[in-house]
């Protein structure tokens, strides 16, 4: 069992948010590569409607300025996490930053209440993740 690498991001809003205060819950943490493109878009809006008891954090490499306005005009409400500075950080501790291309790309970590990694899926930039997944393996988990 690997424990989740903790960390502290702003959110949309400027509020720091710290993995570690969610303990006691489950938590879905998504990263995707860049706000504003269309695969990130079909993903997060999915994220929208998610029906789970479930915690959402989701992570770019974009601004909280980038998210903010992507957050108002697409309606979501769960936090938009910018791994700006230092560039890709909290990407790079879950292994999924594109050295390369330098963005993050598509992983998505299902952590139990308990702050344990139980579940994860890394796909191409280009490729997006399916959402029942994410229901399948929370489901598995409790």
């Amino acid at each position: 069992m690997n424990l989740a690498p903790d960390f502290e991001l702003q959110d949309q809003h400027g509020t720091p948010v710290r993995l570690s205060d969610f303990r006691g819950r489950k938590v879905v943490l998504v990263f995707y590569p860049l706000a504003f493109s269309g695969v990130c878009q079909s993903e997060l809006s999915a994220l929208r409607d998610f029906d789970a008891d479930a915690q959402i954090l989701t992570v770019s490499v974009d601004s909280i300025f980038t998210h903010r306005a992507w957050a108002d005009q697409e309606g979501y409400a769960f936090p938009l996490l910018s791994d700006f500075w230092p560039h890709g950080q909290v990407a790079r501790a879950y292994g999924v930053f594109d050295e390369t291309k330098g963005l993050a790309r598509r992983g998505t970590f299902i952590i139990d209440d308990e702050g344990v990694i139980r579940w994860s899926v890394v796909n191409p930039i280009g490729e997006a993740r399916d959402v029942a997944d994410y229901l399948k393996a929370l489901a598995d988990i409790s």
